[in-house]
C-alpha cells in the first residue's frame, strides 16, 4: 500500500512537526508532500523522507503572505498513484486532490484559525498598509469557501482533542475521532524548582502573554519565557528585571528549563497544548487558563485553571497554588502525562486509520489495514 503525508508547510520544528515525525514512524515508507519546505529546519528523521514541495517553494521565506496561492499550489500535486493520504492540518492541507480509489483522512490541529476562531481580530493586522488590509475581507471570503468545500474531500477525520472535534463540527459540520499528539514523556526529568514560573510560547498576539508579563512585573514574580515571535520587541518594553527572556532554546536547554522551574503557566486558549504535556512530564504543576486544550489535560491535582485571561485572575491563581504547593505530588503529574505518550498515540492513531479506512468503504484487499487493526489492539487501554 502506498502512503502520502500532506503537512501544511516545513519550515520550523513545533508541535505539528513532532505529530508528523510520529505518522512517518507509523509509516516509514510514506513520501511527503508540503507547501514549504527548509531542510535546515527540520528535524533529521522528517529530512530523510522523500519530500515534494510546491512550486511556491523559492519563496518560503514570506510564506505566510502566501496564502491565496495555497490552494492552487496544493491543488497542483499528483496523489493519484497512492492508496492512502493523511493530511497534517492547522493550515490548507487537506485540500490537496485524490483520486476515487485513495482513502484521504486528516489529522486536524485545528480549522485554520486565523479565517475562522481569529479572523476579526486579524482584520486590522496591517494599519500601516492600506492596501493589504482591504484585500485582507474578500481574499478571507474566498479562502473560507474553499476550506469549507474541501473538507469534502476528505474521507475521515481525526481531531488532536475534544476542544479541535468541537471546531471541527462547528467549521465543516464533520465528525472527527479523537487521537490526542505525542509527547515524548520519557525525555522529561524533575529536579527541584529554582523559584521561577515558565512559558513556552510563540510570542504572537492570541498566545496572551501580555496580561502574564504586566502582572509579573507588577508583583516581582520571577518568570522565564522561552521563544521567539513578532510580538517580542512589546512584550519586551512592558517586562521588568524579573522576567527573562530566554528566545528560542534547543530541546535540551528546554527540558533544563522544564525540570527547574516552580510551574508553568498557560494564558491563552490552546487547540491541545503539547507544551502543557511536557510541563506535566517533568513533575511541575500548571496554571492554565480554564479553555481549550488545557481543560482536557489538567486533572485534579495537577496544578489550577483560572477562568478569566486578565491580571487579577492569573495572580489570584498563583497565589492558591502557593498554599498548595507543598502537596503536590510529582509522581502523580508524571503519570497523567503518559497518558499522553508516543506510545499510546501510536495505538490511538492505528485504531483510527483502520476504523475510519473500514467506515469510509475501503475494502480488505489490503493485508496492512489488517495489521494496522492489530497493532492498534496491542500494548494496552487505549
Amino acid at each position: 500500500m502506498r502512503v502520502a503525508l500532506v503537512h501544511y508547510w516545513l519550515v520550523n520544528h513545533r508541535g505539528g512537526e513532532k505529530v508528523l515525525e510520529a505518522i512517518c514512524r507509523i509509516f516509514p515508507a510514506a513520501d511527503i508532500y508540503t507547501l514549504f519546505y527548509d531542510p535546515a529546519a527540520v528535524s533529521p528523521l522528517i529530512r530523510s523522507k522523500n519530500i515534494h514541495a510546491s512550486f511556491l517553494n523559492p519563496l518560503r521565506k514570506m510564506y505566510r503572505s502566501l496564502l491565496p496561492l495555497m490552494p492552487m499550489a496544493l491543488e497542483s500535486f499528483d496523489l493519484r498513484p497512492y492508496d492512502l493520504v493523511i493530511s497534517s492540518e492547522s493550515g490548507p492541507a487537506k485540500g490537496v486532490l485524490t483520486s476515487s480509489t485513495t482513502r484521504h483522512f486528516c489529522y486536524c490541529h485545528t480549522p485554520m484559525r486565523y479565517l475562522w476562531e481569529l479572523y476579526p481580530a486579524h482584520r486590522n493586522d496591517f494599519p500601516g498598509n492600506p492596501i493589504v488590509n482591504a484585500l485582507f475581507a474578500p481574499v478571507s471570503s474566498y479562502l473560507r469557501t474553499w476550506d469549507f468545500a474541501t473538507a469534502a474531500r476528505v474521507d475521515g477525520f481525526m481531531a488532536n482533542s475534544l476542544n479541535v472535534k468541537r471546531r471541527i463540527a462547528k467549521t465543516y459540520r464533520r465528525a472527527s475521532r479523537v487521537v490526542y499528539p505525542p509527547v515524548a514523556t520519557e525525555s522529561f526529568r524533575c529536579e527541584r524548582p529554582e523559584g521561577y514560573s515558565l512559558i513556552v510560547s510563540e510570542m504572537v498576539p492570541y498566545k496572551r502573554l501580555d496580561y502574564v508579563v504586566r502582572m509579573f512585573a507588577r508583583t516581582g514574580r520571577r518568570l522565564k519565557i522561552a521563544g521567539a515571535g513578532p510580538q517580542y520587541a512589546e512584550l519586551k518594553r512592558m517586562a521588568a528585571s524579573n522576567i527573562e527572556f530566554c528566545g528560542a532554546v534547543s530541546e535540551g536547554e528546554l527540558r533544563d528549563l522544564y525540570a527547574r522551574c516552580s510551574n508553568f503557566i498557560v494564558p491563552g486558549e490552546e487547540d491541545f497544548g503539547m507544551t502543557t504535556v511536557e510541563a506535566l512530564a517533568s513533575g511541575k504543576p500548571v496554571v492554565a487558563l480554564a479553555r481549550g486544550g488545557s481543560v482536557e489535560i489538567v486533572q485534579k491535582g495537577c496544578g489550577l485553571l483560572y477562568t478569566s485571561p486578565d491580571e487579577d485572575s492569573l495572580d489570584e491563581a498563583l497565589h492558591s497554588l502557593d498554599r498548595v504547593e507543598h502537596l503536590i505530588d510529582p509522581g502523580l503529574l508524571i503519570s497523567r502525562a503518559a497518558y499522553f505518550s508516543e506510545a499510546r498515540f501510536e495505538q490511538r492513531f492505528l485504531g483510527a486509520v483502520a476504523r475510519l479506512w473500514t467506515q469510509s468503504g475501503g475494502t480488505n484487499q489490503y493485508a496492512e489495514m489488517e495489521e494496522l487493526a492489530g497493532r492498534s489492539r496491542q500494548g494496552g487501554p487505549r
